[in-house]
């Protein structure tokens, strides 16, 4: 059945109040992604379209977010079923499957949903089941004599013999979209909280003979996140499934648990990643490369056969080149460091470009920024640039150029020259041991 027509409604209405923030619930990061991010992501990988977002008013973050997808308004916090009711404008005359996702479940993974929907075979609508055991607080998924779904109970109404069923609702359903809106207009409202639960569209279902069918999917995967808690726990899991993707194509990572990826994070074949390293998003390593402990590393590339750290920091536009060296507390923003370069020491290299095989010395700064605009470095091919050295931008070192050690440099190098800008050293003889005579006998009139 995957070859009729998927759409997707994701509800994001909820309030997130136990998240205690100003931040909507589904905007919480998990790996560097908004929660929403990542369903949607699962959504898009499946060809949905459209993927519909169930929003509450005055929820405009969250729709910039999800832009260019279509928001759907719920007006009234009236239950699951009312939510998914607030999408039938957007799929007016849509009759192929509607995936119904939960912009606060970020572990669901394309494969799953891929299955569940192999699986389909005509019925009005599967439920993704999991595995709960123990006295958990889902609903429970009844099943009929030939193994088709009956009902849903949800686990405060569950009887003794219902509440032992270890098969529980993760809320993920594929409904019939010619069927969808006919079936939540049947759900009542007669209940403790007087609202429109969509768990209901499967006693409707039957009610008119319709089959329902349970697919089954990790437990891991159906995790809401409602708290801080359950959001460090979605991380926890997911940086797990990225750890072992790492590990699975070819990475060595010597402390698998103090390393952190963002969920795009790409890492060549035979890269080793030291302990206590941070990637944050649009990361792409090549192979062989090393990048050594505690280093933080942020939209940059870094080319084949690399060294980084350790205390390296890459912001956002470093590029750094084959076999390039940067080392102890070396930051790197908005620059390209051709191949071979090296900057081993306590450095800060931004908005420049660093040419093959160039040395930056210890302390060296790219002065980038004169409070108003940001100028480039240029240092070229083989140039050595001498410890404490101070570039003002913009400037120019030539190819094979020297610079000596302490100089601000305000004035472009030519290529193959030395230039020194520092004050004339000036010694005197015996000056130390008469100012120390001078002030001790000063003190002993005190």
């Amino acid at each position: 059945m995957t070859d009729r027509p998927l759409a997707a409604i994701v509800l994001a209405a909820g309030k997130g109040t136990r998240m205690r923030s100003a931040t909507p619930k589904v905007l919480h990061k998990v790996a560097g992604r908004s929660m929403i991010g990542h369903v949607i992501a699962v959504a898009e990988a499946l060809g949905a379209d459209p993927i519909v977002i169930v929003v509450a008013p005055g929820m405009d973050d969250v729709a910039r977010a999800v832009a260019p997808h279509p928001v759907a308004i719920q007006g009234e916090q009236r239950g699951t079923g009312d939510a998914v009711k607030s999408a039938q404008e957007s799929l007016a005359g849509f009759t192929g499957d509607v995936l119904i996702l939960y912009g606060d479940s970020p572990l669901i993974q394309p494969a799953t949903l891929a299955a569940m929907r192999h699986a389909r075979g005509g019925e009005a609508v599967t439920v993704l089941g999991i595995r709960v055991p123990g006295n958990s607080p889902y609903g429970r998924l009844v099943l009929g004599a030939e193994g088709t779904l009956d009902r849903i109970v949800e686990a405060l109404d569950a009887t003794e013999d219902e509440r032992r069923i270890d098969l529980c609702n993760s809320g993920v359903m594929l409904i019939d979209g010619a069927r969808i809106f006919g079936l939540l207009d049947r759900i009542g409202n007669n209940n403790a909280k007087g609202e429109y639960y969509l768990t209901d569209v499967v006693a409707v279902a039957r009610a008119e003979g319709l089959v329902c069918r349970v697919a089954e999917a990790p437990a891991e995967e159906a995790l809401g996140v409602n708290s801080r808690a359950e959001l460090a726990q979605a991380e926890a899991a997911m940086q797990a499934r990225l750890r072992q993707a790492a590990m699975a194509g070819g990475a060595t990572l010597i402390d698998p648990f103090s390393v952190w990826f963002s969920f795009d994070t790409v890492l060549g074949r035979d890269v080793t990643v030291e302990p206590n390293v941070v990637f944050g998003p649009g990361v792409t390593i090549a192979d062989d490369v090393h990048i050594r402990a505690f280093s933080h590393i942020e939209q940059a590339i870094v080319e084949s056969g690399a060294v980084i750290g350790p205390y390296a920091r890459l912001r956002p536009g470093a590029s750094i080149g084959q076999g390039a060296h940067i080392g102890n507390f070396v930051e790197i923003k908005n620059a390209r460091i051709d191949d071979g370069a090296k900057a081993n020491h306590l450095s800060y290299i931004g908005d420049a470009d660093v040419g093959a095989g160039a040395n930056i010395g210890a302390g060296t700064i790219t002065c980038n920024y004169d409070g108003f605009n940001k100028s480039r470095t240029r240092i070229g091919a083989g140039a050595f640039i001498g410890s404490d050295t101070t570039l003002v931008a913009p400037v120019t070192v030539g190819a094979g150029a020297f610079t000596g050690a302490g100089s601000t440099i305000t004035a472009d190098i030519p290529d193959d020259a030395l230039s020194v800008a520092r004050g004339r050293q000036v010694t005197k003889p015996g000056w130390a041991a008469a100012f120390r005579a001078e002030h001790g006998a000063a003190k002993k009139k005190d």
